[in-house]
């Protein structure tokens, strides 16, 4: 990492130079205009990255201390270029760039000077990807005009895209590609080749050619969708731009689906063709509608849902022989289950068209949210255990609230359902599912809500059947029984909810957790154990306080900053995959394979590193350089430093490096390892090998 020794206002590496700059014509005072910027000179050959990197990289980040009241906006981004490596398109910029951000003065501010401080982090690459950052500082006049960079910022603002209000955008799905359609673009663009910059990622294929024309003055261009897509907005924010020209035009596409499914897509291969691929026949919306009926229905069949409707099989039991309070609790219960679900839906699609890639059951992502229903559920499986009633640990009011109104009861018990079902699919579901989130919002709720309707459906039916309260013996000391032993299915959800979340954030988190719900049970044996006199439940309440609160403090830093999952063991042998062949690296595993006898090749490498990339999907996945690394019994290790790692930097440091890739060949009968180049080929590698002693 370089990186700044001392703060000033200028950072300099061997592959650039960082200076922090301001512009104030009229001064610093409220409502007048101010900038700063970021500017980076770049030694020749060396690049930076768009907001979109691109295939691989990393966007500049400024995190800015200013005086209380002064606010800096986001970075006014220029006009990036394509950076072409083999299969491989990056966007950036190289020689001069400056990153701008408006600077807002507060009212009433009347100091003679402002200290501004800023630290950056950049990513610049060559045949190899250096991270750097550095801390800068500025003291600026406040009555002074501040210019001395002018130029700097009226040539950024020149290369800024412009927006182009007037423009007619859009955009549609056609099989593996988007079919574009702009009218309204400068009319010296008209018969000119122009260039497509999503400033959405992982959207399009970078590398595919645009196939483009214009239509009179409309220009029009089929853009292939990425093999490797996992998002479907409903809108893109591009950059249309010129050869030659300093700025492009920033246009908003809207989006018309179906969008294809992504499996389906991923497995298709390229996409770069202009034709479309074969494409299944489009599933219509009535027909999604009575699909998604049908899978909400079979949803009580699925595993996740049987604690909740173990609940309801007691509402019945508690409820029989009253039908009007039956049919209440049945309709609240269908309420709950079809809000909760549009809810759900709702924050899914708007999440989604911000561009962020979620899917159904996202909640369950979060080892908070798991961490919480667990806690939940442990709550619920002692209540009907008989540990404590919740009459005895709720406020007055509301205790007897839930008394005076108990289909409350029911429509929570609907809630609960869809956040413990929402990750089962059921039968019909996953077409219906699929359809709605490429649907209009109104459409694709109405799916959802259908979705919702068919899981209530079976318990509304029951709940309106008198024949059942004729089925049901009556009330007696079996309900008491009863209810205990419908303990256990929660008790069997709080084991599945704590195994999720050991797979999300770690055993520390677990170990963490499960204290927590020990103290979480011993407060609700506290609150609900008969005879205990006032003292008495005083002094076990502070103990199980302390508890809890010793508790949650250990557990909760492991599940704001979880634990990495521990790999699975790599394979070995014939018919292994290639990213099977790789383990992690370590000192101590090279010093290993060495003393065993066998070869080890070394890969330094970060997912941000274009040249990485390109030479794993390429040279490092050729099935003769494959094959010579089996022959030879050579071990594969991966050195991953996406991550800042302190070991890789230093192992990197004793080879001479300060960035990657680096490839290295260590001989068990070599006193020293053979240093690869940069940018691989097939018959370097080959020849390294075949000259292993």
């Amino acid at each position: 990492m370089a990186q700044a020794q001392a703060t000033g206002s200028v950072v300099r590496t061997d592959q650039v130079r960082a200076e922090l700059l301001a512009h104030a014509p009229e001064g610093l005072a409220p409502g007048r205009p101010a900038w700063l910027g970021l500017r980076i000179d770049h030694a020749a050959g060396w690049h930076s990255y768009w907001k979109n990197p691109g295939d691989s990289g990393l966007p500049t980040a400024v995190e800015w201390t200013l005086p209380p009241g002064f606010q800096a906006g986001e970075i006014a981004w220029p006009t990036p270029r394509p950076l072409l490596l083999g299969t491989l398109v990056n966007y950036g910029y190289e020689g001069r760039l400056l990153l701008a951000v408006p600077l807002q003065v507060p009212t009433g501010f009347g100091s003679a000077s402002v200290s501004v401080r800023l630290r950056a982090q950049w990513l610049v690459c060559k045949d190899v990807c250096i991270p750097e950052e550095g801390e800068f500082a500025l003291e600026l006049p406040a009555r002074a005009a501040i210019t001395a960079a002018a130029a700097d910022f009226e040539a950024a603002r020149a290369a800024l895209p412009r927006p182009l209000p007037t423009a007619e955008a859009g955009a549609r799905v056609d099989g593996g590609a988007l079919e574009v359609r702009v009218r309204g673009l400068p009319a010296a663009w008209i018969g000119q080749v122009l260039r497509f910059l999503p400033e959405t990622a992982e959207v399009i294929d970078n590398a595919a050619q645009v196939v483009q024309r214009w239509d009179g003055d409309a220009w029009i261009a089929r853009v292939s969708l990425s093999a490797q897509r996992s998002a479907a907005p409903a809108q893109m924010a591009v950059v249309l731009a010129r050869d030659g020209d300093a700025a492009g035009v920033q246009l908003r596409l809207p989006i018309e689906g179906p969008w294809p499914a992504v499996t389906a897509l991923a497995s298709a291969g390229p996409v770069a063709s202009t034709t479309a691929m074969p494409q299944a026949p489009p599933l219509g919306w009535a027909a999604a509608f009575l699909l998604a009926l049908a899978g909400g229905a079979l949803l009580n069949l699925m595993p996740c849902v049987f604690p909740v409707l173990s609940l309801k099989v007691v509402g019945f039991a508690i409820h029989a022989q009253d039908g009007r309070v039956r049919l209440a609790g049945g309709l609240a219960y269908t309420a709950g289950v079809v809000a909760s679900f549009l809810a759900l839906a709702a924050l899914l699609l708007t999440l989604r068209a911000g561009g962020e890639q979620l899917g159904w059951g996202f909640q369950l992502q979060s080892p908070g949210f798991v961490a919480a229903l667990a806690a939940l559920f442990t709550l619920i499986g002692l209540n009907l255990a008989g540990v404590f009633e919740f009459g005895s640990v709720l406020p007055g009011s509301l205790a007897a609230l839930r008394m005076r109104h108990p289909v409350a009861d029911s429509a929570l018990t609907g809630v609960l359902a869809v956040a413990v079902a929402s990750p089962c699919t059921a039968p019909f579901m996953g077409a219906s599912l699929g359809l709605a989130v490429t649907l209009p919002m109104v459409q694709a709720l109405a799916i959802f809500a259908a979705l919702g309707l068919g899981m209530a459906l079976p318990y509304l039916a029951a709940s309106a059947w008198p024949a059942l309260a004729r089925a049901l013996p009556r009330p007696g000391p079996w309900m008491a029984h009863f209810k205990a032993v419908m303990s256990f299915p929660m008790f069997a959800t709080v084991i599945w909810l704590v195994w999720v979340l050991g797979q999300q954030a770690g055993i520390d988190a677990v170990a963490a957790w499960l204290l927590t719900l020990l103290a979480l049970g011993f407060a609700a044996w506290v609150a609900g154990v008969p005879g205990l006199g006032r003292r008495a439940r005083a002094l076990w309440g502070l103990a199980a306080a302390l508890l809890m609160g010793a508790a949650l403090a250990w557990s909760v830093p492991t599940l704001v900053t979880p634990g990495a999952p521990v790999p699975a063991a790599a394979g070995a042998g014939a018919g292994v995959g290639v990213a099977d062949r790789w383990q992690p690296w370590s000192p101590e595993r090279v010093r290993q394979a060495l003393a065993e006898g066998r070869p080890v090749f070394v890969d330094f490498t970060a997912a941000w590193c274009v040249t990485c990339q390109f030479n794993k999907r390429t040279v490092l996945s050729d099935a003769r350089v494959l094959a010579d690394f089996d022959a030879q019994r050579v071990l594969l290790l991966r050195a991953d430093w996406t991550r800042r790692d302190p070991v890789i930097t230093q192992a990197l440091a004793a080879l001479g490096r300060n960035g990657v890739p680096v490839y290295l060949l260590h001989s068990p009968r070599a006193p020293e390892p053979r240093l690869l180049s940069e940018v691989l080929s097939v018959g370097e590698v080959r020849e390294a090998l075949a000259a292993l002693p």
